[in-house]
């Protein structure tokens, strides 16, 4: 076929075209990702601490928020009802003995009534730091960038709450620019940074676990100043953080009865979940189960009404689960086998604390022997209360809480034996006359 003028023409001009179209694409390519911005009706400021702003922009999340202060819903072994954990497992009294635990524990209630919880705690006092009010406003993250986390820390819980008037809500993990999950607790970011790590560089569905961290951990007041730290910086196992502590020689309370020194464990669900649990390791989410997607006509949003899957089980655990009733059925086995070996636990430690006091009484003890009784009493604990503290009796994590509750036991049956030798050894060496 013979080519004319007209078609050289032509197909000069579509190879310019699609030349100029090729180089176009690798242009956007090759430019970074876009933040994703809103059409506000509202424009919100960076530390707005009112949720009920965020909500004129966002009124599905806001209005399925606002549920969580109504809701008083109890599960088997939790949910958001303020019931006594100390009337209801009396044995708590003398764990925590020594120390305002042992005065009231409650269940806590969703996030609308953390305000209202944390002040109405007989556990705070004239003493207590603003440390306290880190997880509990979301005025915190506007008061860390003014006055920076050492002197929030450092201020009186009574002080402080004079600036706090708001709940845990929107400004506590989103940037209201562009609504991202971001790490707001200055904590959390240094001990991110101890291990390495930057949240800047975690993906949307990584931060749906992460952001929770914000307040679902395991932490500790440092000095005199009662700097708020996360125990991370070897690992956020069990035995790293009983580590990180033992090195450090740090403790909460020393135990009355015992005379060992204590730690309380907080809430540790971030690091329970993320030790190669199940669902973590399948890429699940906090947010999946605890804030599932749900629809208001045409608008899919995650619900805010934040709360445990077993009470909206149909939509937390049936976006992945055909059989919910199965699904329900199981978390109900784990959690009583978990309950189970807790009790075991609690028995074992109890024993120990009451056979460490009767030798402590003699007249002649082996102080090396009650040395490591009280070191095992410790350790014993601190176990068993890291799977107490965590909010899912076991379910985030179910073979890692039954390695924790048995190792709690033994150790504290090593230290009722080492108490008894310690009684024993001593009496021999009295009758001596050495």
């Amino acid at each position: 076929m013979k080519r004319t003028g007209t078609t050289v023409i032509l197909s000069g001009i579509i190879f310019i075209l699609a030349a100029a179209l090729v180089g176009t694409l690798l242009y956007i390519r090759n430019q970074p990702a876009p933040t994703r911005g809103v059409a506000p009706i509202t424009e919100i400021d960076r530390y707005e601490a009112d949720s009920s702003i965020w909500g004129e922009n966002f009124p599905n999340q806001f209005t399925t928020y606002q549920l969580t202060g109504s809701n008083q819903a109890r599960t088997a072994y939790g949910g958001s009802e303020a019931f006594s954990k100390l009337e209801d497992d009396p044995r708590l009294v003398t764990l925590f003995a020594g120390y305002g635990f042992s005065k009231d524990y409650n269940e806590e209630r969703g996030h609308a009534q953390s305000l209202t919880d944390v002040r109405e705690t007989m556990r705070v006092n004239e003493t207590t730091p603003g440390t306290c009010y880190s997880c509990k406003s979301s005025n915190n993250p506007g008061l860390w960038s003014e006055m920076g986390m050492a002197q929030f820390d450092k201020a009186l819980f009574m002080e402080l709450g004079a600036h706090i008037s708001n709940p845990i809500g929107c400004a506590n993990c989103h940037d209201p620019e562009t609504m991202q999950l971001i790490v707001t607790n200055p904590a959390l970011e240094e001990a991110l940074l101890a291990q390495g790590k930057d949240w800047r560089t975690f993906t949307r569905q990584e931060m749906r676990t992460v952001v929770c961290a914000n307040c679902h951990v395991e932490y500790y007041f440092a000095g005199e100043g009662k700097y708020l730290v996360f125990p991370w910086e070897d690992g956020t196992r069990i035995e790293n953080i009983s580590a990180y502590y033992a090195e450090l020689g740090f403790k909460d309370w020393e135990h009355p009865q015992s005379g060992a020194p204590m730690i309380k464990m907080q809430h540790p669900e971030y690091e329970f979940f993320t030790a190669d649990s199940t669902h973590y390791k399948a890429g699940v989410a906090c947010a999946d189960c605890h804030m599932p997607y749900t629809r208001d006509g045409a608008a899919k949003f995650s619900t805010h009404n934040v709360q445990s899957p077993l009470l909206n089980a149909e939509v937390a655990c049936g976006a992945c689960h055909a059989e919910v009733g199965y699904v329900t059925g199981r978390v109900a086995t784990i959690q009583a086998q978990v309950r189970e070996t807790m009790d075991a636990s609690e028995e074992a430690i109890v024993a120990a604390i009451q056979s460490i006091q009767a030798a402590a009484e003699l007249a002649s003890v082996e102080a090396d022997l009650l040395a490591e009784a009280r070191d095992l009493h410790r350790e014993a604990q601190l176990r068993w209360d890291f799977i107490a503290a965590e909010n899912s009796m076991g379910f985030h994590n179910p073979e890692e809480a039954l390695r924790i509750l048995a190792s709690a036991t033994d150790l504290a049956r090593q230290a009722q034996l080492k108490a008894v030798l310690a009684a024993g050894t001593g009496a021999v060496i009295q009758a001596s006359g050495q």
